[in-house]
Parts: C-alpha cells; sequence; structure tokens
C-alpha cells in the first residue's frame, strides 16, 4: 500500500475513534471513505482495525457507552461491508450479538480525546458542530467602566504566555444519563457548546493558568475537565443546582483522576484562599442557584475567571444569569475584574439579544462580544 493510502486509512480510522468515543450521531462518521476504502481493499484489515478502535477500544471496554449506540454503529458497520464484501466477517457479527445481549443501563460513558494534533477544525467536523452554530462571549466584569463592544471571533486567540501544560494525548471520560431529559433536567448529558468552549480553551490556555476559575452551570463537568488537564488553573469550582447534577459532576471529577476539595463557599476555608504550589489545580464542587445565591456567596470564590455553556436556552434562565452576573460585577469592586467566557448555542437569537440587552441595561460592562446564529437547536446526538 502506497504512503498516502495508508495516511488515508489512517485519517478514516482515526476519524472513526474520536466520533465513536464521543457518541457523536452516526451520520457524522466518514462512511462514504470507509466505503471507497473497502472496495479498494481485498482483506479485512480496515474494518478489523476500525473494530479494535471503537467497540473493542479500551476505554470504552473500561467505560461502556450506550448500549443502543454500539448497537446501531455495529449494525451500519456490517452493512456497509455486506455492500462491498460476499464473505461474512465473523469478528463483527461476534461484537453485535454480544451488544444485543446486553442491557441498556440508566447511564452510559462517552470519552473525549485531548490529542496533541488538537485543532479546531478537526474538532468541531468531528462532533458534527459548526462554528457559526455557537455563540460566543467574553466579558470583564468592571463596575466602573461605560459599555463598550467590539468584535470577538469564535476562533480568537488569547496572546500567549508561558505555559506548560499542552494537549499532550489525554481523554476526559464522563458519565452521563442515557436520556437528554432526566430528573427533571438537561444537565446530566454534554451539549455542543460546552465541546466549542473545551477547544476553545486547550487552544487559549493563558486565559486559565494560575488562576482561579468558577463555571456556572457546569453539567456532566467536560469543560471544567478539559481546562484542568490542560490549561494549568490554580483553582477551579464547578458548580450546578440540580442535586443530580451535582453527585454526578463530583463521580465524573474523580473517575478523570482528580481530587476533591471540601465543598464550601466560606472565604476562610475556600481553595482559592491559600496558595496551590502542586501541578493540579484545587477542585471542588459548589451547589449554587442562581436566583438565590447572595453576593457575599459569589465573592467567597474569588473568581478570576468565570465560564459557563449553554445556559442560555430560555428567557427565565437568561435573566438569571444575568442578575449572577450583576451581582458578581457589584460584589468584587476590590480586586481585578474578573473575565467572563459564555458559549452557547443560538438557538433563537431573541435569546441572544434579550442576554446581550439585558447585561447593557443592568449597567453590566460588555467589553467584548462576538456572537452567530444558529438556524436549529442542536443537541448531543445532532
Amino acid at each position: 500500500m502506497a504512503s498516502e493510502e495508508i495516511a488515508e486509512a489512517e485519517s478514516v480510522l482515526q476519524s472513526f475513534e474520536r466520533r465513536f468515543l464521543a457518541a457523536r450521531t452516526l451520520r457524522s462518521f466518514p462512511w462514504q471513505s470507509l466505503e471507497e476504502k473497502l472496495r479498494d481493499s481485498s482483506g479485512p484489515e480496515l474494518l478489523l482495525n476500525i473494530l479494535q478502535k471503537t467497540v473493542k477500544h479500551p476505554l470504552c471496554v473500561k467505560h461502556p457507552p450506550s448500549v443502543k449506540y454500539v448497537r446501531c454503529f455495529l449494525s451500519e458497520l456490517i452493512r456497509k461491508h455486506e455492500a462491498v464484501h460476499m464473505e461474512p466477517l465473523d469478528e463483527l457479527y461476534e461484537a453485535l450479538a454480544e451488544v444485543l445481549m446486553a442491557e441498556e443501563p440508566t447511564q452510559c460513558h462517552r470519552s473525549y480525546l485531548l490529542s496533541c494534533h488538537f485543532e479546531k477544525v478537526r474538532w468541531m467536523e468531528s462532533h458534527n458542530v459548526c462554528p457559526s452554530e455557537i455563540g460566543f462571549l467574553c466579558a470583564a466584569l468592571t463596575p466602573s467602566r461605560p459599555i463598550q463592544i467590539s468584535s470577538l471571533s469564535p476562533g480568537s486567540r488569547i496572546n500567549s504566555l508561558p505555559v506548560s501544560a499542552q494537549p499532550s494525548g489525554d481523554s476526559v471520560t464522563l458519565s452521563e444519563s442515557t436520556a437528554i431529559v432526566s430528573h427533571g433536567t438537561t444537565g446530566l448529558v454534554t451539549w455542543d457548546a460546552a465541546l466549542y468552549l473545551a477547544e476553545w480553551a486547550i487552544e487559549n490556555p493563558a486565559a486559565f493558568a494560575h488562576r482561579t476559575v468558577l463555571e456556572l452551570g457546569s453539567g456532566a463537568g467536560l469543560t471544567g475537565l478539559a481546562i484542568c488537564k490542560t490549561c494549568c488553573p490554580s483553582t477551579y469550582v464547578f458548580s450546578d443546582c440540580h442535586s443530580c447534577v451535582l453527585e454526578q459532576l463530583r463521580g465524573n471529577i474523580l473517575l478523570n483522576g482528580l481530587s476533591l476539595e471540601p465543598d464550601t463557599t466560606d472565604p476562610e476555608r475556600h481553595p482559592g484562599h491559600n496558595a496551590h504550589d502542586t501541578e493540579s489545580p484545587r477542585v471542588t464542587v459548589a451547589q449554587l442557584d442562581w436566583d438565590v445565591v447572595t453576593a457575599p456567596e459569589l465573592a467567597a470564590f474569588r473568581p478570576d475567571v468565570i465560564i459557563a455553556a449553554d445556559v442560555l436556552y430560555c428567557p427565565e434562565t437568561v435573566m438569571s444569569l444575568v442578575r449572577v452576573l450583576q451581582r458578581l460585577s457589584a460584589c468584587l469592586k476590590d480586586q481585578q475584574a474578573p473575565e467572563a467566557y459564555i458559549a452557547f448555542t443560538v438557538r433563537s437569537p431573541e435569546t441572544c439579544w434579550l442576554f446581550t440587552n439585558e447585561l447593557a441595561l443592568g449597567g453590566s460592562p460588555l467589553l467584548q462580544y462576538g456572537a452567530a446564529y444558529l438556524q436549529k437547536p442542536h443537541g448531543p446526538y445532532s
């Protein structure tokens, strides 16, 4: 096989690996490229390699994805094989038979590779997300400054600073609900804006290095875990309001090899209060209800950076988030203004407009803003 053909086959193999581990929609897989490779090949090597990089991948064996998802994937893989080759491939049928006998649990796993060759185009393509579908907002919460609006495109980079950690082939594995809505919340699954913000953070580690980060509405925890593993924050505070989300979130943090500090908002006991010299960040999980949290409780976190992903999905949550940002702006007058990075799928231009308009009406200084519009909603299996 020529070197060019080997490279193309490897590219197809890697595409299948990334998509399958993250349990992305089956239509996002490069099926046409696979069919072309199968027609040009007389042996089963490529299919066997795909099987090893997907269903038989060590991450999937240890942390299984949804049984239904694996069954649908193997069925499609068998169809592609049968369309090209007459001889059945026993390994594919054996894998399918094993899955058909398995029961679907209420929890499944997704794994996201933090490759050293991580690039925006590959990440967005592998997750079936187009950069133009994600809104991205950057704000500095400085009460004394007037509102200024300028452009921050989704591909923008923060000026680089010396940072030791770079994407190194590590991965983030999440335990998630098999249902999009479970226990009255959508926070038990990962949504597209979290993927986008994680990718942007990996490209811009200087925005988080050696700083205290407060994440609002952490959900399953993808963005925060990616930042903790690649961006060297000194302290990272995951937060959410739903008890089931918090329970799953704590499990995902431990699953990815991070240690948890006690949950607290006491400024004398908070992880960010004392210097932290180790390489791993101090990590805590806080129950944070945007409608009832007080300014002193928010001030206790002492954040340098505030992030949120896919939390702008209805007018009620927009107003709650605006109030939280306004409280943070008001209670942090004595410290340097924290930065806020908010990524969101623009399901409705009106919701996006409401958010930016309410920030302006409330006097919160939106210093930089850039948004792109989505014509239809995207979920975790879009």
